[in-house]
């Protein structure tokens, strides 16, 4: 069979193959624009699926074609048939993983641990999001724009929930289920009372390692009640402060960026960041439960003694980042950003992410000036997201979801 025909009737056999990514939730909206076309790297569901006739090429054949699909469809949403790939069978998905690169790498996106992976070093990824006013949610999408189609690929979706002493963001897979019992939980953003400071929950932790019990560190539901792949904990893994304006003077944010799991090391020259590599298949197996904490919402911090063995790179001094400066036009009256065409529309959101480092920390010039995230506003509630290394998609999302909110001792 020729290799456009193989690649044919793996496209033939995705809707046999949609219930792999979440059996019995996801597979019946395969083809729904608001869920994630990215596929879960969950191990636990491999071990379910029938071997085929398939299963049996060649190591040596079976590696070629991947490899020719992987590097052919580099863009959504052709890279779909990248995850049929990796649907087939147990020795299709593990050959496809170990061929398929993480975005600091390849800088492109194919499954969900992609969105828990440093972005590439040079050209950032290109990203929007959408605001729905009425539900309160922002969907983030892949590409440089809304098309006309309304098909382009949903990467994550958050919900804004306002509490008395605060705004939580929680972060989901898909854009129907923003559950913190779901196994499309990813995360959360939570603010004070004043909107000034927000802090960035992953459900995970962003290294692979186990982590100890203690009174404070266990998970919020009980085994019987939920999946065993429900996140069990929420890591607090980043900061997120905006300056107080005292004298009420309007003007541009001010804002700073605390990343506690990546340290200034990673933007030396080599440097690395923390890339998680899975989801862990099993969070009941790393905590155990505790009668007086049912019911709470258990945080860990990266400072504590809760971790086992966390590496060297989360204790050294955390990586800074802080809005580039914007200057004041005097034709047009307003302050200014070159955005390289990517934002359109003036507003107080718009800012550039750059790292903020002291001599001493011997990074390079070049470094120093490249933005590591910018965001702005394009449209009615349309807005674009471009990041790089070293931040995450997730991450890159929470940050911009912090502008969402009201700030009223900030403007």
């Amino acid at each position: 069979m020729s290799f456009k025909g193989i690649v044919r009737e793996l496209m033939e056999m995705k809707d046999g193959l949609g219930s792999l990514s979440r059996r019995g939730l996801e597979g019946k909206h395969w083809h729904s624009r608001t869920r994630s076309h990215i596929a879960p790297d969950q191990g636990s569901t491999c071990e379910s699926i029938e071997q085929g006739q398939w299963a049996n090429l060649p190591p040596e054949l079976l590696l070629d074609i991947i490899r020719r699909v992987e590097g052919s469809e580099t863009s959504w949403p052709a890279r779909t048939v990248v995850v049929f790939c990796a649907a087939v069978c147990r020795s299709w998905r593990e050959v496809t993983k170990e061929i398929v690169q993480t975005p600091e790498c390849c800088g492109r996106l194919t499954f969900p641990i992609s969105l828990k992976q440093p972005g590439p070093h040079d050209l950032p990824i290109q990203c929007y999001i959408k605001r729905d006013r009425a539900t309160s949610t922002f969907r983030l999408y892949f590409g440089l724009t809304p098309s006309e189609d309304e098909k382009d690929k949903l990467l994550l979706a958050a919900r804004k929930i306002r509490r008395a002493m605060g705004t939580d963001f929680v972060v989901s897979l898909v854009a129907d289920d923003f559950s913190r019992a779901s196994n499309t939980y990813v995360g959360k953003l939570r603010s004070n009372f004043l909107g000034t400071k927000f802090t960035i929950y992953d459900s995970q932790p962003p290294y692979d390692a186990a982590v100890k019990t203690n009174s404070r560190s266990t998970r919020r539901f009980h085994s019987k009640q939920v999946s065993p792949r429900v996140p069990a904990c929420n890591y607090s893994i980043a900061t997120i402060s905006y300056e107080l304006s005292v004298l009420r003077t309007r003007g541009p944010r001010r804002l700073h960026c605390s990343m506690h799991t990546i340290p200034v090391s990673a933007i030396q020259e080599g440097g690395t960041a923390p890339t998680p590599k899975s989801f862990p298949e099993s969070f009941d197996e790393k905590f155990s439960p505790s009668p007086g904490s049912r019911g709470k919402d258990p945080v860990t911090n990266f400072s504590s003694t809760s971790l086992s063995e966390p590496p060297a790179s989360i204790l050294r001094e955390p990586l800074i980042l802080k809005n580039k400066a914007p200057r004041w036009h005097e034709q047009l009256q307003c302050w200014c950003l070159n955005f390289r065409g990517r934002v359109t529309v003036a507003s107080v959101k718009n800012f550039q992410l750059v790292a903020a480092v002291e001599p001493h920390h011997n990074v390079p010039a070049a470094e120093q000036e490249k933005v590591i995230l910018q965001f702005g506003k394009v449209g009615k509630d349309i807005f674009t997201m471009d990041y790089r290394y070293p931040l995450s998609a997730f991450q890159a999302f929470a940050i911009c979801l912090s502008s969402f909110d009201t700030k009223p001792a900030c403007e």
